[in-house]
């Protein structure tokens, strides 16, 4: 079974660039945050330097996810990438609650801000981070849609501060932004708890939501001479590349030719799934695992 590492090259690269475009602009975002004297920026670079740190470690286990198989894991490296999105996913929602708690700070002690200031920076916020966002949100890996998530929530929150400086340019109201900070991180939170769920699914070997179990087992027990099924299994490595085996119990089959043609058959009806590992074993007139097995 041919494999395409082309989408895993791309989500490290991906991530790198996301993290270096982050990292620059986290620094950048500390100056303006003191010079315009607005805790919304300041606190958004809190937490962009949360992100930053994030997407170091995605970066890092993404890269270590691509690693072939050894000695140690036979399967490769590619839960790797899972864990990654596991911390990335808590470190969103610790984030997210960093700014709730600014946000509540400065609806009960506001102070004024430097609009013009603020309207500049928001608006470079939204373009550098909206770009770093397009890029991870193209990405296949879970760990890519967990980051994106980072990257779109800090769009969200750069197109808050931006609408506030503008009405603040123009009519003075302390309270547009923690308001409009607190709309978005609530969704914000809804997505990233959605995605963290999924995460933790995945790492507890539940069936891909994009394969049918039952679809599978059906297509193969329509095959001719193929009795019945146990022992059949799927789980995702790392969301995206997928883990299959069963055993096939075979009635009415008396030469190895007709083994041989049912066994292509069943790799036929398995091939739209594209699965990394398949592994069948047969089994002949009810007997107990006659052992002929199949890797693809």
């Amino acid at each position: 079974m041919g494999h395409n590492h082309a989408h895993d090259h791309n989500s490290t690269g991906n991530i790198r660039f996301a993290f270096f475009l982050n990292l620059g602009f986290t620094i950048l975002e500390i100056i303006g945050g003191i010079y315009t004297n607005s805790i919304a920026i300041v606190s958004d670079a809190v937490h962009d330097l949360g992100d930053t740190l994030s997407l170091g470690s995605s970066w890092y286990l993404q890269h270590k996810s691509e690693k072939k198989s050894d000695q140690k894991f036979s399967y490769g490296y590619r839960r790797l990438s899972l864990l990654g999105a596991f911390i990335n996913g808590v470190v969103l929602i610790l984030g997210s609650a960093y700014v709730i708690y600014e946000a509540v700070k400065r609806l009960q002690n506001p102070e004024p801000s430097d609009a013009q200031g603020m309207i500049i920076f928001a608006l470079i916020g939204v373009v550098v981070n909206g770009y770093a966002a397009y890029k991870l949100t193209h990405g296949t890996s879970m760990n890519e849609k967990v980051m994106s998530w980072h990257m779109i929530e800090d769009v969200l929150g750069w197109a808050a501060i931006l609408i506030a400086a503008i009405v603040l340019y123009f009519y003075e109201n302390q309270y547009i932004d923690p308001v409009l900070s607190l709309l978005i991180t609530a969704y914000i939170l809804f997505n990233a708890f959605k995605r963290l769920r999924e995460t933790v699914y995945l790492f507890l070997q539940g069936i891909p939501l994009d394969v049918d179990l039952e679809q599978i087992k059906s297509g193969l027990l329509n095959l001719d001479h193929v009795c019945s099924l146990h022992h059949t299994h799927i789980w995702s490595q790392d969301g995206q590349h997928h883990v299959f085996s069963t055993h096939v119990i075979l009635e009415n089959v008396e030469t190895l030719e007709q083994m041989s043609s049912v066994k292509k058959k069943i790799l036929e009806s398995l091939d739209a799934y594209d699965f990394e590992h398949l592994t069948i074993e047969i089994e002949v007139n009810q007997q107990d695992c006659s052992v002929r097995i199949l890797e693809k």
